[in-house]
C-alpha cells in the first residue's frame, strides 16, 4: 500500500490542500496580528483615491467611475474585517480538510468528507481572490489603475494555486490511486 499511496492522488490532494491551508493561515494570522499593514490597502482600493494611472500630472481622477468609491471609514473598516473573517474561516476549513486528507491517506481509503471540505475551502479561496480582489477590487474599484495599491498579481497567484488544487482534488480516482 505504501508504494501505491506515495504516488497517488490522495497524497497529491493532501499536499495541495495543505499548502493552501498554510497560505490562508499565514494570510489571516498576518492580518489579525499586523492589522495596520493591509488596512491602508483596503482603504485606498475602496476610496479609489489612487486610480489615476496614466493621467497627466495634476489631472483629477476618472469622474465616470468615481461614484463607485467608498470613502466612509466605518464601511472601509467593516469591509476589511469581513475580509479577515473570510480568510480565517477559509483557513479553518482548509486545515480541517488537510486533516481529513491525512486520515484518508494513512488509512488507504477514499474519503468523500476530505474532498467535500477541500472543495468548500478551495472555493472560498477562489471566491476571495478571484471574486473579491480581482473582480470587485480590480474591476469595480479599478484597482488595476493604481500603481501604489494594486493586488491583482498576488490575488491571481493565490487563486490559481487554489484552482490547481481543486482540479487535482476532483480528478477521478481508482482504488490503486489512493
Amino acid at each position: 500500500m505504501a508504494s501505491r499511496g506515495a504516488g497517488g492522488l490522495a497524497l497529491a490532494s493532501c499536499v495541495l490542500v495543505a499548502v493552501n491551508a498554510l497560505v490562508m493561515v499565514l494570510v489571516a494570522f498576518g492580518n489579525i496580528t499586523d492589522y495596520d499593514t493591509n488596512e491602508p490597502f483596503v482603504r485606498h482600493v475602496l476610496a479609489m483615491d489612487t486610480t489615476n494611472f496614466g493621467a497627466p500630472e495634476g489631472e483629477g481622477l476618472d469622474d465616470d467611475v468615481m461614484w463607485r468609491a467608498i470613502g466612509n471609514d466605518t464601511l472601509q473598516t467593516i469591509a476589511y474585517i469581513a475580509i479577515i473573517v473570510w480568510e480565517t474561516l477559509t483557513a479553518i476549513v482548509l486545515v480541517v480538510a488537510t486533516g481529513a486528507w491525512i486520515r484518508a491517506f494513512v488509512r488507504g481509503v477514499g474519503d468523500p468528507t476530505a474532498r467535500s471540505l477541500a472543495t468548500i475551502g478551495l472555493l472560498m479561496v477562489i471566491a476571495l481572490f478571484f471574486g473579491g480582489f480581482i473582480a470587485i477590487g480590480g474591476e469595480w474599484f479599478q484597482m488595476w489603475k493604481s500603481t501604489a495599491w494594486n493586488g491583482i498579481d498576488s490575488a491571481f497567484r493565490y487563486g490559481a494555486i487554489a484552482t490547481l488544487a481543486l482540479i487535482v482534488v476532483h480528478l477521478p480516482t481508482s482504488p490503486t490511486d489512493r
